[in-house]
């Protein structure tokens, strides 16, 4: 499944502020993301649409499983890669920045390979 890097960043953002405060509103994510409530406004609309997303009557924003699966896959691939960059002395607000560009263009199998050397070197 094959969706741009703002979508990978929106539902990212929703499942990080889900994982630190238990609710999304829009405006925690314009606030998150430094973007305007009416762009986040139009990009929730899209996702609901396109099932990434479900709202309650309060506003509070839920990921669909679809939508889960993909904040999940850029969140693990965010998390592995600024470790990765810390281990090769990297500073972390660096490694982190870094690692959000980084997280939507490389491949699977070169992520995979990171992943496998990291989990390597921490297990020894």
């Amino acid at each position: 499944m094959q969706i741009k890097e703002s979508a990978e960043n929106y539902l990212e953002t929703i499942y990080m502020l889900r994982n630190k405060k238990g609710y999304v509103r829009s405006i925690d994510i314009a606030n998150e993301l430094h973007f305007s409530k009416p762009s986040v406004s139009v990009a929730m609309k899209q996702f609901r649409m396109e099932g990434y997303i479900v709202t309650s009557e309060d506003g509070d924003i839920r990921l669909t499983e679809k939508g889960l699966e993909i904040a999940r896959r850029i969140y693990e691939r965010h998390e592995i890669l600024a470790k990765a960059l810390i281990l090769l002395g990297v500073d972390e607000e660096t490694a982190y920045a870094d690692s959000c560009r980084i997280e939507h263009d490389i491949s699977d199998i070169a992520f995979e390979k990171i992943k496998e050397h990291l989990l390597k070197f921490s297990n020894q």
